[in-house]
């Protein structure tokens, strides 16, 4: 094997330029060139990519976002963009993929291999909810900024002197995983969370901060995931039952920015070193994940079709933390 392509897709993670600079590195030990595609699978269609030398690679550790910008392609769906991307990749010398992305990157990392080019896909979302891997490459960045929020928003709370108990009700990313609610809940000393996995009752939060309320605490603060509730909503029902009024903040994209946590360095690096072992090793359709510190991989249909979600031993922590 002589060349590699690799390419971001999707949304951005912090930790995917870590990532990006691994895979450089990895395939220069072993004599391969590495072709950085711009743009995701519209700039494979599109030839858009360039050598990576480590030279270049070597300062965007650091970086949030991704070097490989990612973009949507309508085009990329149908046979005639699969055709044309594989016809680029073979036409600038790649002999092998790696993709890092969630699963929808997946999907097309598969659609790709079906016309003879080898995948590997790497997990880059901060959800962190692909099955096959502990962690994904991003959610740890992003529970940390959602942390330092939530202490922020205890900061302020603390400091005002106020005629009633005021609630503020905090929103999280998280469509169909509550791990950044409910990690960033644990974390932050959150007096209540909701995430999409467990169904909730409003009447019942609101008895429970009414309690905490009554016992003397002047604030509560409520993570919410995306998936389970929007704020402002959840607002409405709050004031009317608690009969107060209530503060929103929606975190919104400022969770996928900042430079990625070491722990997000460490991983996005020992994955990439191992997708390009997989590449050199005749594998393809394989996802690499990160399970007990070592670096593993799986079919990568399971990081398709299979979820994560957050496990009910963290549930229990966050049950006995809240009380």
């Amino acid at each position: 094997m002589k060349r590699i392509g690799v390419l971001t897709s999707g949304g951005d993670a912090p930790g995917m330029n870590a990532c990006i600079r691994a895979i450089v590195k990895a395939a220069k030990a072993n004599n391969i060139e590495t072709l950085g595609v711009y743009e995701g699978y519209k700039g494979l269609m599109e030839g858009k990519m360039e050598v990576l030398t480590a030279n270049y690679v070597d300062d965007i550790i650091e970086l949030s976002g991704t070097i490989l910008k990612s973009a949507r392609s309508a085009k990329f769906k149908t046979e005639e963009g699969l055709k044309l991307a594989v016809e680029q990749a073979q036409k600038h010398g790649i002999e092998g993929l790696v993709v890092i992305g969630g699963d929808g990157s997946f999907r097309g990392a598969c659609d790709v291999s079906k016309f003879g080019l080898p995948v590997i896909g790497i997990p880059g979302t901060i959800d962190n909810d692909i099955a096959g891997t502990e962690y994904s490459i991003g959610a740890d960045t992003a529970v940390n900024i959602v942390t330092d929020t939530v202490s922020k928003i205890h900061d302020t709370a603390r400091s005002l002197i106020v005629d009633m108990p005021r609630v503020f009700l905090i929103e999280v990313m998280g469509r169909g995983c509550g791990y950044i609610a409910v990690t960033s809940a644990i974390a932050g000393g959150a007096d209540y969370c909701l995430v999409p996995e467990i169904p909730y009752d409003v009447n019942e939060m609101c008895t429970h901060l009414k309690t905490k309320f009554e016992n003397g605490k002047l604030y509560s603060v409520v993570i919410a995931a995306e998936g389970a509730t929007g704020v402002n909503e959840l607002k409405k029902q709050v004031d009317t039952i608690l009969n107060i009024d209530s503060r929103t903040c929606v975190l919104g994209h400022l969770q996928r920015g900042g430079a990625p946590t070491a722990f997000d360095r460490l991983i996005a690096s020992q994955m990439a070193v191992r997708a390009v072992e997989l590449l050199m090793e005749g594998k393809t359709n394989r996802m690499v994940g990160v399970i007990a510190g070592k670096a593993v991989d799986c079919d990568i249909f399971k990081g398709i079709n299979d979820k994560n979600k957050i496990s009910q031993e963290i549930v229990r922590l966050n049950n006995i933390l809240i009380s």
